[in-house]
């Protein structure tokens, strides 16, 4: 009988997170640096997803797309900063600040250009970069209201190189990835750009300096 190897790293890396998340700890609100989430659209109820499947025009590069279903292992994304080191570990994020948001079974990065998205005609949103690594076009801020990114609030991503934020308006894919929905950057702040974190392994930021906690 043939033995099934190892699962990929960054599967095993999700699957330790998940096994350490400490349960009852509520009070900590804040979205903090190196967690690991779901962004979910307030407007449409899907949830920011992407896969080892690449688009057919445009940049070719690998597809982000939206998902009705909350258990895909494929809409894990993990809050980086602009460069190592700018986002430690357990910090809060704060409102307005730069981060990257890395697809974690994947390895690429959230990123938009100056290319039509296949369905809208909006702005393409893609997965690019590789471990992690990729271009100033990975950059996004999050936009929020009070001093940090809170669990349960509503906010929105803009992407400062372009000028858009991170959108879906409805949009849905035929085969090979029928009923997903198109995810693409549009100018102006709306409804269609309202994400909120949902299921993930947060960071609970410590009582010191490089302290930290699982949530």
């Amino acid at each position: 009988m043939r033995r099934l190897g190892p699962p990929p790293p960054r599967l095993l890396l999700l699957h330790l997170l998940l096994s350490v998340a400490v349960p009852g700890q509520a009070d900590a609100k804040a979205v903090t640096c190196g967690s690991v989430l779901k962004l979910l659209n307030t407007r449409h109820g899907v949830r920011l997803h992407s896969h080892d499947v690449k688009y057919g025009s445009g940049s070719g590069q690998q597809s982000v797309t939206g998902v009705e279903v909350s258990d895909d292992a494929n809409s894990y994304w993990r809050i980086r900063g602009k460069t190592d080191g700018a986002c430690p570990r357990g910090s809060p994020v704060r409102c307005g600040q730069a981060l990257r948001l890395t697809h974690v079974n994947t390895g690429k990065n959230l990123h938009t250009h100056h290319f039509p998205s296949p369905l809208s005609n909006n702005q393409e949103v893609s997965a690019f970069g590789d471990d992690g690594e990729g271009d100033e076009l990975d950059v996004w801020t999050v936009q929020c209201s009070g001093p940090h990114w809170e669990r349960g609030a509503a906010v929105r991503f803009r992407h400062p190189a372009t000028d858009v934020f991170l959108a879906i308006t409805g949009e849905q894919y035929g085969h090979p990835i029928r009923g997903q929905r198109e995810v693409h950057g549009m100018p102006g702040a709306g409804p269609h750009s309202a994400w909120k974190a949902a299921e993930g392994v947060f960071i609970r930021p410590g009582p010191e300096p490089g302290g930290h906690d699982e949530l």
